[in-house]
């Protein structure tokens, strides 16, 4: 009755410089967010729409990047993040198809931007220079732009570290900024704000305004896009993505207030586009508000420089790119994948202005937000046992998250979303690379079997890799009446999601004798529907009932839905306790978990307060029952109980590393449960500590070993003795693909 712990995944290769939180997330996507628009845009905003709607306006844009960045949280939090940010975390749960149908568009926009914040600095320093240079502004535009790619190209392949590091002093520029922008409005005297929009030079109304700000939002993954970079991407994903949203949120309320509250700003001047309004309140003007401003739009392409390349790098690694471009220089860095993106980027510089094609990009990287959100939905709306994301993320609110994303994208432009949309759907048509050309029998069941075997075929390839484990049961219910528990016990297993089937044997010769078998399976049927219990039903006849089992388990289920785990009850004939063993025996050599149960309730379902589990160390039962406990513990009739785990030491140094093990294991599956390590008092047994240990919980895990031939009925009399004292026990035999891979 053992079980024994697991070893976790390997580690991929990552660079050798790692960064944490505060440098590798918050910096690159704060800085993001407070960008361009904050400082050209949001006078004009105001003077637009007014104070409450601008509110308003801030609020909508950033509840829909809100609710992004918590979809992209629980995804990070429920994988090791590799390279590739927000395209890893799409592939790895939509399937490779859709991540390259995101993933290529999401690098070109990256790749793209570098030139279109290149520019943007460019036209800023122009604007600078003597009158006397407007003349050759536009090819000096075009000059400083590609000098601006070559050395954020340089840069940011050389180090990600140093690309990183000099965001610092752009950050504190943009914070002084801010403070002298403050400072300003509030040396100079207060105004009532404007509270009546009045659409002075935004003839579009309310959407074309929100339209035209909510960009000014976006950006908040630029620090995902570095997962490959972080030490811990799991904690410093959400942590950074998170604060970065909420501090651009309130750097966006607190902004248009100052500015619609100075004397020194009428509304008309407010409604003039440009750093004007800025420059005009703020202490010190343009000495400060400048090196804020172009620092926000160098930050921008850093941030787009060291995306770009990840996610080439990720794609190339995935086969959805040449291999080389996956490769790193000494110092960890995609260095071809960089010059690359910095050679379109150059490229691009040529083509002059991008204005239409940014709007494009904008698009882009809406449906990227839609695609994130849709993971997080998907994953919660599955229910797969290895979906334990430590950010709890309500399947409806991302649903709500792509909504408004699809929304935004209309409202910027109705022809660049079809379009992007159409792009994005023939990538996806390419990459999966097969469709189903076919329907056969009527439109309705066509249709349906045209689904059935596209689930079936994708079952047989993925359906046995560990992390879409569920359980599958089979279960042996004799007279369906007496053991309805069963049934009950195997659909709070797999929480309605999985197979069950109600399997009643009976012992006879189908060539020479009658049965009414239709019968007995309606009445099943019958007795399954008056518990409110779903399971499939089926009777099957056998000449023998050892072999007859192990065929019936063998032949049950389809392609990959085959019944994985086999569930029996306590047994009431003498010797049939020593035949279940034999046969667990057998269904160990074909891949086939057994749980053995003997119920015995303490009280009506729905009062249950502790579940333990008995953790021994030389099977890999462990693994299994662990997740049964923690599949019961969702269903709402198990959801107050506690699940504790056991194990007995033989001393107080072997209970302080067993003790770590639980401990490090239970923070590695992301399943919240208490440990209790025993130290083995001398006189007393093993059997004794579980009885008197566990004589209050409702149910009680014990591992199952595969006794020796002949050794059946010594090892039934344990189980029995055993288990007179508890409550409902439950002896687990994982043999599956599962065992020993608990993700």
């Amino acid at each position: 009755m053992d079980s024994d712990e697991l070893s976790g995944p390997a580690t991929e290769h990552q660079p050798a410089e790692k960064f944490g939180t505060f440098l590798g997330v918050f910096t690159p996507s704060v800085l993001t967010i407070l960008g361009l628009i904050m400082y050209l845009r949001f006078g004009w905003v105001v003077g637009n729409v007014g104070l409450p709607l601008t509110v308003l306006i801030v609020l909508l844009a950033s509840s829909v990047t809100f609710i992004t960045a918590l979809s992209a949280s629980a995804l990070a939090t429920n994988m090791r993040v590799g390279v590739g940010g927000e395209y890893y975390m799409v592939a790895h749960s939509l399937g490779l198809e859709l991540g390259g149908a995101i993933g290529i568009p999401l690098y070109l926009c990256r790749t793209l931007s570098i030139t279109f914040y290149s520019f943007g600095l460019a036209e800023a320093i122009v604007a600078l220079l003597p009158a006397q240079m407007e003349g050759g502004s536009p090819r000096l535009v075009q000059l400083i732009a590609a000098i601006t790619v070559v050395v954020i190209t340089a840069v940011a392949g050389k180090s990600a570290g140093l690309a990183l590091r000099l965001q610092i002093p752009i950050m504190i520029a943009v914070g002084a900024s801010l403070i002298a922008l403050t400072a300003g409005v509030l040396t100079q005297g207060l105004q009532a704000p404007t509270l009546i929009p009045s659409y002075r030079s935004a003839g579009g109304g309310f959407w074309y305004v929100f339209a035209v700000f909510f960009p000014a939002v976006t950006g908040f993954t630029a620090g995902i896009g570095l997962s490959g970079d972080l030490e811990n991407p799991q904690r410093s994903i959400p942590r950074g993505t998170l604060l970065a949203v909420l501090t651009g949120t309130l750097v966006y309320l607190l902004v248009p207030i100052l500015l619609a509250a100075t004397v020194v700003l009428s509304p008309q001047q407010l409604a003039d586009p440009g750093v004007g309004a800025w420059t005009a309140v703020a202490v010190l003007g343009v000495w400060l508000v400048f090196p804020g401003m172009l620092g926000a739009i160098l930050s921008s392409a850093f941030g787009s420089a060291l995306g770009g390349p990840r996610v080439l790098q990720a794609l190339a690694k995935d086969g959805l790119a040449p291999r080389f471009l996956a490769s790193l220089s000494r110092s960890g860095q995609p260095t071809i994948a960089t010059w690359i993106s910095g050679a379109i980027a150059l490229i691009a510089v040529a083509l002059g202005g991008l204005n239409a094609v940014a709007q494009f990009v904008t698009i882009l990287f809406l449906t990227l937000y839609v695609t994130i959100n849709l993971s997080a939905a998907a994953e919660k709306i599955s229910g797969d046992p290895s979906f334990r994301p430590t950010i709890n993320v309500p399947w409806f609110a991302s649903l709500l998250g792509s909504a408004g994303a699809i929304v935004v994208m209309f409202l910027i432009s109705p022809l660049a979303c079809v379009i992007a949309i159409f792009l994005e759907s023939a990538l996806y048509l390419y990459l999966r690379r097969r469709s189903l050309q076919r329907r056969w029998g009527d439109a309705r069941a066509g249709v349906w079997v045209s689904v059935a075997r596209f689930a079936l075929l994708k079952l047989r390839t993925h359906g046995r890799d560990p992390r879409n484990w569920r359980p599958h049961i089979l279960v042996f219910v004799g007279d369906p009446d007496k053991r309805i528990g069963l049934v009950r016990l195997a659909n709070w297993f797999n929480q309605g999601r999985g197979i069950v089937t109600a399997s009643q044997l009976v012992v006879g010769d189908l060539t020479n004798e009658d049965f009414e078998l239709e019968q007995w399976h309606d009445e099943m049927d019958r007795a399954l529907d008056s518990n409110g219990l779903v399971a499939f039903s089926e009777v099957n006849v056998v000449q023998d009932f050892e072999h007859g089992v192990i065929d019936t388990v063998q032949a049950n289920g389809i392609a990959g839905l085959q019944s994985n785990t086999v569930l029996v009850g306590w047994p009431q004939k003498p010797g049939r306790l020593e035949a279940w063993l034999r046969i667990t025996r057998g269904l160990s050599k074909v891949g086939k978990s057994t749980l053995i149960a003997r119920l015995n309730w303490a009280h009506e379902p729905g009062q249950e307060k502790r579940i333990d589990l008995w953790w021994g160390g030389l099977e890999n039962n462990g693994d299994m029952m662990l997740m049964l406990a923690y599949l019961l513990s969702l269903n709402p009739e198990w959801s107050d109980a506690r699940i504790v785990i056991r194990s007995i030491s033989r001393s107080e140094d072997e209970m302080k590393l067993q003790k770590e093990g639980l401990q490090s294991l239970l923070q590695e599956v992301r399943i919240q449960a208490d440990t209790e390590i025993i130290t083995k008092p001398p006189n007393e047994s093993i059997a004794d500590i579980i009885r008197r240990s566990s004589a209050n919980a409702d149910l009680v895990f014990l591992g199952l070993q595969d006794p020796t031939v002949g050794a059946e009925a010594a090892y039934a009399e344990r189980m029995e003795n055993l288990t007179d004292s508890l409550n409902t026990t439950v002896f687990v035999r994982n043999a599956g693909e599962f065992a020993g891979k608990l993700v």
